[in-house]
C-alpha cells in the first residue's frame, strides 16, 4: 500500500518531535511554556547559610517593571519545607529583598539549596545549590544579579554583592565523606519502625532504656518544633517541643498511654515557660537530660542548653529541673546550629583509659567537680562539629566545668552516643556527610595520649536511604541474639513518612578493663581529628577530592536557548515540507 504525506501531517509530527525534546532539554521551559502568565524576572542572587544570626535568602529584580512578589514560595532541598512570601511585597526594578528563613527551613552548610517558586510550589523561577560551605562570607552572584554562584568577599543583605577579586572555594563541594570508611558492622538491611505519617518532621535524639522486672523496653525520643503529624497538636502549639516515652507494638514504636504519654509531653524552663528546640536526649538513673539548640518562643537568638527532666512527673508537659546554660561558654553559632547530640559516659570509664582533663592538664579525677554525679556530659555543636565534655554540677545550674573539647572529624555533628560494650563513643553526622558514623576512644599512646580520637569511620548501612538522621541509638547488650542486636535512626525529615528505622549491628563482648598508660607529652587544648589510637586503624577525616565550583540549579533560562533553537529547526523543516508539496501539486 503506498502511503501518501501529508503537509498537515508533517507539521504535527515535528511538533511531537519538538515538544517531548523541548520538555528534555529544559524542562523548566516547558513548564513556562504552559503557564498562563511568564515567569517573573527574579534571581536569587545571595544566599547566607551561616546561621548567624539567622539564614537568609536574597532576591534581585533583574528586570525593567516593577515585580509583585506575594505568595511566591521559597524553598531549601526538601520540598515539604516552604517559605510563603507576604502579601504586599514589591521589589523594584534592580531592587533587593531578602527574607529571614530560618523560622520555616534552615539552610545547611553541609549542603542544600535555595529555591524560588511561583504561588503553585512547584514551578521553579530560580535557584542555587551547594554541596558543602564553610565559607565566612556567603553565596552570591558575581557580577551581581547575573554571573554565577560565588563565594563573595562578604555578606551585603539587601544590597549589591560585593564579590571577591578571585573566586576562592569555601571547601571542596563535594559531600565530605571519608572515602576509605568501613562497611557497617552489622546487616544492611533497614526496616521502618512507626507507623506512617504518625510523628511528623524534626524528630531528632533517641535513647534506649532496657525495661526493668518484666516492664517494656523504652525509646525516649524529643522532636523539636512539634512536628506536623497526628501527634503534633500539643499544648503548646506547632513550636512547641515535646519528649517521647516509646514502646515496642509489632515492629512498630509507638507511645506509652499511661501517665499522660499518649501524645507526647511538652517540654518547658525551669520557670515553667519557653519552648526548649530539644535536639538530643539521654536517660540515666539521674534523671532524662535534653540539648537544646534555643528557645523556639524567641527562636532567632542561640541559646545552647542542656535541660534536665523527672520524666516520671505526671501531666502532659515538663518543667526542668535543671537549666545548664552553656551559650558564654561554646563557640558562637547560629540560632539553628547549637547544640544536638548529647551523651552521659561514666567516670569508670574515663578514668580506667587515662583520659586527660583539658582544664588541669593533668588526668581526670571525678572528686575535682563536686555534685556532678558519676560521669561527664558529652554533647555535639551542630556548627562547629565539635564535641564538648562537660562536668554538670546537679545541685547548682550555674556551676558547670568545660572538661575537654573533641573534634569529631565532621563538618557537623547530629548525635552522640556512648557505647558501653565498645567502650567508645559514637559521633554520627547525617546527610551532610552522606550519613557515616564515627567511633572515638581515648588514645593510649602517641601525642593523643589521654585525649579522644577517631578511631574508626563507618559507612551507613546499605538499606539506610541517605536521610537527615539525627538520632541513633545502640540496644543494651540483653538484646544480643545470633551475634546482632537492634539499632535505630531519627529521621527530622520524615522521609517517606517514616521517623524511625531500625537495622542490626554486630554484638561485641565488654572489653576488660585495663590500667591506663600515663599521658606523654604536654596534652592538647583541641585534639587533632583523626589521630589513631593504640595500635588501632585509624582514619583521618577529609574532605573527597573534586572541582571547586558549586552547582548552580538548573533556572529555565540557559537550557531555553538549545531548546528553542532545536523547535525552530524542527518547525523550518516542517514547513519547508508543506511548501514542496504545494509546489508538487501544482
Amino acid at each position: 500500500m503506498t502511503h501518501t504525506w501529508r503537509p498537515k501531517t508533517a507539521v504535527l509530527a515535528s511538533l511531537a518531535l519538538a515538544v517531548p525534546l523541548l520538555a528534555a532539554l529544559s524542562p523548566i521551559a516547558a513548564t513556562a511554556a504552559t503557564a498562563a502568565t511568564p515567569l517573573p524576572s527574579l534571581v536569587v542572587n545571595e544566599v547566607d547559610a551561616s546561621g548567624v544570626p539567622q539564614d537568609w535568602i536574597e532576591l534581585k529584580n533583574v528586570g525593567t517593571a516593577a515585580v509583585d512578589a506575594s505568595g511566591l514560595v521559597l524553598k531549601d532541598d526538601n520540598d515539604a519545607h516552604r517559605y510563603d512570601i507576604a502579601a504586599g511585597t514589591i521589589i523594584q526594578p534592580g531592587g533587593y529583598q531578602s527574607f529571614d528563613v530560618a523560622d520555616s527551613f534552615g539552610l545547611g552548610k553541609g549542603g542544600d539549596s535555595a529555591r524560588l517558586y511561583l504561588n503553585d510550589g512547584s514551578t521553579l523561577i530560580d535557584g542555587f545549590t551547594w554541596t558543602s560551605d564553610a565559607a565566612p562570607a556567603t553565596w552570591g552572584r558575581c557580577p551581581d544579579g547575573t554571573g554565577a554562584f560565588a563565594v563573595t568577599a562578604s555578606g551585603t543583605k539587601g544590597a549589591g554583592n560585593t564579590c571577591a577579586a578571585t573566586t576562592p572555594s569555601p571547601t571542596d563541594p563535594t559531600t565530605p565523606t571519608v572515602p576509605d570508611a568501613l562497611q557497617w558492622p552489622g546487616g544492611a538491611d533497614v526496616s521502618t519502625a512507626n507507623v506512617q505519617n504518625f510523628f511528623g518532621t524534626n524528630m531528632s535524639g533517641l535513647s534506649y532504656e532496657l525495661g526493668a522486672n518484666g516492664s517494656p523496653d523504652t525509646l525516649w525520643a524529643v522532636q523539636n518544633g512539634g512536628g506536623d503529624g497526628d501527634v503534633s497538636k500539643l499544648p503548646g502549639g506547632p513550636t512547641t517541643s515535646a519528649m517521647y516515652r516509646l514502646q515496642k507494638s509489632g515492629d512498630n514504636w509507638v507511645p506509652a498511654t499511661d501517665n499522660g504519654w499518649g501524645l507526647g509531653k511538652t517540654l518547658h524552663y525551669t520557670d515553667g515557660t519557653g519552648q526548649p528546640d530539644a535536639e538530643g536526649i539521654v536517660h540515666t538513673d539521674a534523671g532524662t537530660f535534653v540539648s537544646t539548640e534555643r528557645d523556639n518562643a524567641n527562636n532567632g537568638v542561640s541559646r545552647p542548653a542542656v535541660l534536665r527532666y523527672d520524666s516520671t512527673a505526671s501531666g502532659t508537659s515538663l518543667t526542668a529541673s535543671m537549666d545548664w546554660n552553656l551559650t558564654a561558654d561554646l563557640p558562637t553559632v547560629g540560632a539553628n546550629l547549637g547544640l544536638e547530640g548529647i551523651a552521659f559516659v561514666p567516670d569508670s570509664y574515663l578514668t580506667s583509659k587515662g583520659f586527660v582533663d583539658e582544664k588541669t592538664g593533668a588526668a581526670y579525677n571525678p572528686a575535682t567537680y563536686a555534685n556532678h554525679g558519676d560521669g561527664l556530659y558529652f554533647v555535639g555543636l551542630e556548627g562547629t562539629g565539635s564535641i564538648y565534655a562537660y562536668a554538670l554540677d546537679q545541685t547548682d545550674d550555674t556551676k558547670f566545668t568545660r572538661v575537654a573539647t573533641i573534634e569529631s572529624g565532621f563538618p557537623s555533628i547530629m548525635e552522640v552516643q556512648y557505647d558501653p560494650e565498645k567502650r567508645a563513643m559514637w559521633a554520627v553526622c547525617d546527610n551532610t556527610c552522606g550519613g557515616q558514623f564515627a567511633v572515638l576512644d581515648v588514645a593510649q599512646t602517641g601525642a593523643q595520649a589521654g585525649h579522644f580520637a577517631v578511631t574508626t569511620v563507618y559507612n551507613r548501612p546499605a538499606g539506610l536511604g541517605d536521610f537527615n538522621n539525627e538520632g541513633f541509638v545502640t540496644a543494651p547488650q540483653a538484646l544480643c541474639v545470633n551475634g546482632v542486636k537492634p539499632v535505630i535512626w531519627a529521621d527530622d525529615d520524615q522521609d517517606d513518612g517514616y521517623s524511625l528505622r531500625a537495622g542490626t549491628i554486630d554484638c561485641e563482648a565488654a572489653a576488660a578493663v585495663t590500667t591506663p598508660t600515663d599521658p606523654t607529652g604536654t596534652p592538647s587544648a583541641s585534639p587533632v581529628a583523626g589521630a589513631s589510637g593504640s595500635g588501632s586503624g585509624s582514619n583521618t577525616i577529609t574532605g573527597a577530592t573534586g572541582s571547586n565550583t558549586a552547582t548552580l540549579a538548573n533556572t529555565g533560562a540557559e537550557p531555553a536557548v538549545p531548546a528553542a533553537a532545536a523547535l525552530f529547526v524542527l518547525l523550518v523543516g516542517a514547513g519547508a515540507l508543506v511548501v514542496r508539496r504545494r509546489r508538487a501539486r501544482a
